[in-house]
């Protein structure tokens, strides 16, 4: 765009642009959010709106979509939930008062997928977090905030341990350092929003002198976290990039908390995502988190999610969960009670953050304060019980009641859903406001009052008032009664056979009720807008009873979901042991159709005995579904649930590990194979002594010599570790892998049973003693609808190998007989082709024609046809 052809306000738009070249600038224009040129392109795109230009005529003409402002709530979204940073521009003055002047304007709000409030955009039952990473070659910081409900956490640690933070908090967006832009993607997962910052904002005495000046103290040792220098560094990013986003209003971050690891389970990206935890890559499957998420409450959604990834290591927090759950199964009155309180109650962290950011409505203050009247009976009920950590709770329970008199008395029950409409404040609370809404409302009555007041005064019984668009409200009398009209009068208009005159009292009502309406809309704002702020000053209590309300949510869930699927009061404790009796996986449980029932396995690991169990059996007997239901059953257990089990022992864990599935990273180089080992060789480096670790298939990316030395070795490793022994279960196809049971005192062989008649398989999904020597593959392809033709012909060569390994051959001696055609014909094909084509032949022959040689060579040919090999 050239000069000559920019306009006052595209040149306004352009420098705003300037300053925010990678964002979409919704522009206002009136009463429409307008974006133009690249902007508007990409916008028209997202949003399904049309493409238009600003001007036709010019060559130089830019592209130009739009909306009406009042929709921003329904298009803001689809553009952010693309990734795409939103830069709203609001007219900063009345273009009624500009005069023919260029409106200002200016940037109010960068919304960002990593800082909205917007509920359109968020997930009720999801945290939104804001990621900053400070990447260093030793020790990492991380930092996390979720503007939305004010949690704010930061951790330090080595790479390795950031990747898993991440990956359990799943950040809707990440700030790193731009400077480390190879670093950041060549070890973090690129389905994150990011953003890169300047490397200033890395400085750890600017990030320091931030976070003190929000916290308002003079160290950072109250938190615990003053010896975390590159989480600080991490933190302070966080805070620069609120500022740049324009989210000023942060008093609702009242704490920030470091994430203590050594008090939870690890659980690595790749553990997290082969349990299936929070996804499935079926489309009509189920995750854990569908079957456990019994939640009533937003608040209590989200932190089971952070109880699923982040399980206990504390066998006393872990039995004080289990106790009330069992609380709530055996009390099943007090749970019903508790239950319809917290229906109530609604996502009360998201409202008080709403409140400091000064984005509340009326009717949530509504919502608030019947959140906050639930309170009250929740707690009665927690102490009158016989749960001496609901008794707890209920001390660290505060109902508010001076904030909901406050509401109640101020907020009117028929409160609008914005705060820009007339309505919010109650009747009676405001004399002033009172009095304005009687004369907007009641005008006509406060007329007659004043006309019969003027009639008594003046005896002048033919007296009236009128109004007119023209001089306004007036007082009509005819001239026979000039002679009594006061001094105090002013006359206005003359009419053929009257007056009309104005009063002083009748000016001022006048001014009242043009502008009452105006004069209420601005009372009502300031009123609504001095009980926000006074409300601010409960922000730490209400957050406090979230707190409290969404752990209550969580263990409620747990016993309804208990009960329901009748699921069993784990024993938890330090030993280091798994002994599962009829465990059954509680996802694929919930899905079989109800004429089927689950087959329940048993699992016994520990350290003297039975430390790893090598898995046999064909594919499809649920090898697979065996080894999640058993680490899926531990995380249940150390997240204070009750586990599909008849019954169950589980020594905690602090690590679980998976490795399952055959998937490739193509995208950065690595095939299939690379992955399984990078998998397997995170495990390997980082396993402990109470570690819980599950192989299923390792090195069936390989050749099967390889295979089989790679996987070999590792149980090896493992069993012979100098330091640990981690509880293990490895489920293999390799069959010579049994053989080391006989080598190893600690190894146990178990397979997956099968009943074959010899035709058939039917799969039994029972685990028991001894290893398996056939794995089905091809009895599996038949179910499958693999042709008849391909499963007959790898019968035979299955059968030729089985017979060379016996006599011991070579594996490079290995020898396969050709596949001759005409074998492959059935009886059925070969009197189709052959015999119909002879018959055609020998009808067409004329017998008493041929000489005695001439027959004898022909029937050779039919013998030679019908018997060629």
């Amino acid at each position: 765009m050239t000069k000559s052809t920019e306009t006052p306000m595209m040149k306004q738009f352009s420098d705003i642009k300037k300053r925010y070249p990678d964002a979409i600038i919704l522009f206002r224009c009136g009463d429409f959010y307008e974006t133009y040129g690249q902007d508007a392109v990409e916008t028209a795109k997202i949003l399904n709106i049309v493409l238009t230009k600003r001007s036709n005529k010019n060559s130089d003409a830019v592209e130009m979509a739009g909306f009406p402002f009042h929709a921003i709530d329904n298009y803001l979204p689809k553009l952010i939930k693309e990734g795409k940073r939103v830069a709203i521009c609001e007219q900063l003055e009345d273009p009624k008062t500009t005069k023919g002047k260029l409106v200002k304007r200016d940037i109010t709000e960068l919304v960002t997928p990593g800082v909205s409030i917007n509920d359109n955009i968020l997930n009720a039952k999801e945290n939104n977090f804001l990621a900053a990473i400070n990447i260093d070659e030793d020790t990492c910081g991380a930092a996390l905030l979720d503007i939305s409900t004010g949690e704010f956490l930061v951790y330090e640690g080595n790479l390795n341990s950031i990747k898993k933070i991440i990956a359990n908090f799943m950040p809707k967006e990440v700030l790193y350092e731009r400077t480390k832009h190879n670093i950041y993607y060549k070890n973090f997962d690129n389905t994150y929003f990011t953003f890169p910052q300047d490397s200033w904002v890395y400085n750890l005495d600017n990030a320091t002198d931030r976070l003190l000046k929000h916290f308002k103290t003079t160290s950072l040792k109250g938190y615990g976290i003053n010896t975390l220098k590159k989480a600080i560094v991490a933190a302070g990013a966080i805070f620069y990039y609120l500022d740049q986003t324009k989210h000023t209003q942060t008093n609702h971050i009242t704490t920030i908390s470091r994430i203590e690891t050594n008090n939870y389970v690890w659980l690595d990206q790749f553990t997290i995502k082969n349990l299936e935890l929070f996804n499935t890559t079926n489309s009509n499957g189920k995750a854990l988190i569908n079957v456990l998420d019994k939640t009533s409450t937003p608040m209590g959604g989200r932190l089971l999610k952070r109880w699923m990834s982040f399980p206990l290591k504390d066998v006393k927090e872990i039995q004080q969960r289990l106790d009330v759950v069992e609380f709530f199964i055996n009390n099943k009155e007090v749970f019903n009670d508790i239950e319809q309180h917290l229906k109530q109650i609604g996502d009360l962290e998201r409202i008080t953050s709403r409140i400091v950011l000064g984005r509340i409505s009326p009717r949530e203050l509504l919502q608030l304060k019947t959140a906050l009247k639930s309170i009250e009976p929740i707690k009665n009920l927690c102490i009158n019980s016989t749960s001496l950590q609901l008794t707890q709770y209920a001390k660290q329970l505060n109902p508010c009641q001076q904030l909901i008199d406050r509401i109640e008395a101020e907020i009117a029950e028929n409160a609008p859903a914005v705060a820009n409409k007339i309505g919010i404040i109650a009747n009676g609370y405001n004399d002033t406001l009172d009095q304005l809404r009687h004369i907007a409302y009641s005008g006509k009555s406060y007329l007659m009052q004043m006309q019969q007041q003027e009639i008594e005064k003046t005896g002048i019984q033919s007296l009236k008032i009128g109004f007119n668009n023209v001089f306004g409200y007036y007082i009509e009398v005819r001239n026979i009664y000039k002679d009594k009209i006061p001094e105090s009068w002013i006359r206005k208009q003359t009419l053929v056979n009257a007056e009309r005159y104005i009063t002083q009292e009748l000016k001022e009502y006048e001014e009242q009720i043009l502008n009452a309406e105006e004069r209420m809309l601005q009372m009502e704002m300031q009123l609504f807008t001095d009980l926000i702020v006074d409300m601010q000053g409960f922000t730490t209590l209400i957050q406090q009873n979230a707190s409290i309300i969404s752990q209550l949510d969580c263990l409620m869930a747990f016993a309804q979901v208990s009960q329901t699927n009748n699921y069993t009061k784990p024993t938890v404790s330090n030993e280091n042991i798994l002994d599962i009796k009829d465990g059954r996986h509680p996802v694929i449980e919930t899905q079989l159709e109800h004429f089927e029932n689950y087959v329940p396995n048993d699992v016994l690991l520990n350290a003297t005995e039975q430390q790893i169990i090598i898995v046999t059996g064909p594919n499809m007997a649920g090898k697979s579904a065996l080894l999640r239901q058993t680490a899926l059953i531990v995380l249940m257990a150390q997240i204070g649930c009750f586990v599909p089990a008849l019954h169950a022992h589980v020594g905690v864990v602090d690590k679980i590990f998976t490795r399952v599935g055959a998937n490739d990273n193509i995208s950065v180089g690595e095939s299939t194979f690379m992955v399984e080992m990078n998998e397997a060789a995170n495990i390997l480096n980082n396993i402990s002594d109470r570690s819980l670790v599950l192989f299923d298939e390792l090195g069936r990316g390989t050749s099967t010599y390889d295979g089989i030395s790679i996987a070999w070795a590792i149980i090896e490793f493992i069993h012979n570790h100098r330091s640990f022994r981690p509880r293990t279960l490895f489920a293999t196809h390799y069959h010579e892998l049994n053989e080391m049971e006989n080598l190893y005192p600690r190894i146990c062989n178990y397979n997956v049973s099968v009943k074959d008649n010899g035709e058939n398989v039917v799969f039994l999904r029972k685990l028991v003693k001894g290893g398996s020597a056939h794995s089905f593959g091809i009895n599996v392809a038949r179910l499958a609808g693999m042709p008849d033709k391909i499963v007959k012909r790898a019968t035979k060569v299955l059968q030729q190998l089985e017979q060379q390994n016996k006599r011991g051959a070579n594996k490079k001696n290995v020898k396969i007989e050709k596949e001759e055609p005409e074998m492959q014909l059935s009886l059925f094909q070969f009197e189709d082709q052959t015999i119909l084509a002879l018959k055609e032949e020998i009808q067409h022959l004329n017998v008493n024609q041929l000489t005695p040689l001439e027959a004898l060579n022909k029937l050779h040919y039919i013998k030679q046809v019908l018997f060629k090999k």
